[in-house]
């Protein structure tokens, strides 16, 4: 069950809440306590003050207050007031003016006890006042009367002038206890010693304890459902995803799938039928590949094969016979062989394999050479063959056979699709682009590019092939480029080729980082008027 997304969702969801919940308990927990005990500190510092004032008269008290929340403030407030009414109904009699230490001596002890002994019934808190040598002179217990508290390290503390706080557990419970230095005179003549028991707090911070815990009990639960609603929302879809994909291992490309929502699962639900049907393409193509090397391979071993068993049949002691079929079978050996190469290349070309010798060249000087190389083929069929290059170089960085290649893949379509009589045009021109406007520079004659695909800003070289042949229709423009294409299956292999001429003109010329389209009017198509052709055309960076 833990290997379930929805229960590890679930159970992630809840240990985020529960650490949230413990370190936010925590934290409300000791601001409670260092609120309350702060709180309690500046009553005791208060009431120190107040009965230094009361009970010994013309004598301050060195009160050491820190700045705290304006809630604090309000809690000093009430206890300071409730003080101040105890202290005013039992304020020692108005006319003692002695010194100090004498006041101490000569005032009645059963009044200041009865004094403090009210006080402390107020407030629940042990009043201690001593004199400067740390002798208890008033508790309001009565416990520690006449007790020498010099050597504890509060009354220490406070005999030097400085305030001094901490906590202690007497009898079993917790105490807050504040020495503070009475001052006359700018001498330190005595100490009150406040003490005040933490029950209350205990209890205020249990009770916090309990509702945190009974909060966390309610919780829990709720946020249980919660993560229940919101891991299905994410469970569902990665599950519908899941029995997608496994669908789509086993072959079947028609899987429902729906994805809804703008979220990352929607997207990659998304992403997913766009995959599957590119790999459903994919598949297509690939098959159809197959079926189609399948039957280019199948015409030249089936016409070898026939020669053969011919031969074998007799035809072989024939000498003009067999002289015939050995042409036959070295002509299709041949073609078998131009057919692996064209394979093998693009198969190089899928892996981005392609052996390229990049140098700088004068693209000039290839177009002229393949020109001349093809010009007795164009020759023989009655075809005029014109080159329109310019005066200046047409430098580009790219390998020059891989170049020709391209070229004689373009002529070798041209030479094919031309009727006798017409006309082929090989030109070489630039091409600036910058910021979407082409600027042409070094045309021979002025040939504007009507359907070139967006070029990115820099300087092209731009070479084409133009025919006055049949054209390739409209409809068949999009798919010239596919592997084993032809605009017209009618076409014998011997006049229409492999189908991969121009496949392999792309995969060159995308290797060189450039880009191949091309441009057709066709009489079948109806499309434009006068005369019919194809221009192809590739763009090569220009150094």
């Amino acid at each position: 069950m833990i290997r379930s997304l929805r229960i590890k969702l679930i159970l992630s969801h809840l240990a985020v809440i529960f650490v949230a919940m413990t370190v936010v308990s925590f934290l409300l927990l000791s601001l409670a306590r260092g609120y309350f005990l702060a709180a309690m500190e500046q009553s005791l510092v208060a009431q120190a003050r107040l009965i230094a004032q009361a009970l010994i008269p013309g004598a301050t008290a060195t009160l050491q207050l820190q700045e705290l929340p304006s809630a604090y403030n309000t809690v000093q407030q009430q206890q300071a007031a409730n003080i101040s009414v105890q202290v005013g109904s039992n304020a020692p009699p108005s006319d003692t003016s002695a010194e100090l230490s004498t006041s101490l001596e000569r005032a009645p002890l059963a009044y200041l006890n009865e004094a403090s002994v009210e006080l402390s019934a107020a407030l629940e808190t042990r009043i201690r006042v001593l004199d400067e040598q740390g002798v208890v002179l008033v508790d309001s217990s009565g416990g520690d009367e006449g007790r020498d508290l010099s050597e504890e390290a509060a009354v220490v503390t406070a005999l030097r002038g400085e305030q001094r706080t901490y906590q202690r557990t007497t009898d079993g419970e917790d105490w807050l206890f504040v020495s503070v230095p009475v001052l006359a005179e700018e001498q330190v003549v005595g100490v009150v010693y406040l003490g005040q028991p933490l029950h209350d707090m205990a209890a205020v911070l249990s009770d916090l304890r309990w509702r945190l815990l009974l909060a966390a009990a309610v919780a829990l639960p709720l946020s249980a459902l919660v993560g229940l609603a919101l891991a299905r929302t994410i469970a569902q879809p990665v599950r519908a995803l899941t029995a997608a994909a496994g669908r789509l291992a086993d072959g079947d490309f028609d899987y429902p799938l729906h994805p809804t929502g703008q979220d990352e699962l929607g997207q990659l639900g998304r992403t997913f039928i766009v995959m599957r049907d590119r790999l459903q393409a994919v598949e297509r193509m690939r098959a159809q590949f197959v079926s189609d090397v399948s039957h280019e391979l199948r015409t030249p071993l089936t016409a070898v094969k026939g020669s053969v068993e011919t031969l074998r049949g007799g035809a072989v002691d024939d000498p003009a016979v067999r002289e015939r079929f050995l042409a036959s079978i070295e002509s299709e050996t041949d073609r078998l062989i131009r057919l692996v190469n064209d394979l093998l290349t693009l198969s190089r070309a899928d892996a981005q394999a392609l052996t390229l010798r990049r140098r700088p060249v004068d693209l000039r000087t290839v177009v002229r050479s393949t020109s001349e190389k093809l010009t007795p083929r164009l020759v023989a069929k009655g075809l005029h063959l014109t080159v329109e290059l310019p005066d200046t170089p047409l430098t580009a960085s790219a390998d020059p056979d891989r170049v020709e290649q391209v070229l004689v893949n373009l002529l070798d379509n041209a030479l094919k699709h031309t009727p006798a009589g017409g006309k082929v045009t090989v030109a070489g021109y630039g091409l600036k682009v910058e910021g979407g406007h082409a600027e042409w520079f070094g045309c021979a004659h002025h040939r504007p590019l009507t359907s070139s695909p967006p070029l990115p800003d820099g300087a092209w070289v731009i070479l084409s092939v133009a025919d006055t042949g049949e054209g390739i229709p409209a409809a068949d423009l999009p798919h010239v480029f596919e592997r084993f294409y032809r605009a017209d299956r009618s076409r014998s292999r011997e006049r229409g080729g492999s189908g991969l001429g121009l496949s392999i003109a792309k995969a060159l010329v995308e290797a060189h980082g450039g880009h191949i389209w091309l441009e057709s009017t066709s009489r079948a198509s109806g499309t434009g008027e006068g005369e019919s052709g194809t221009t192809a055309s590739f763009a090569l960076p220009l150094l």
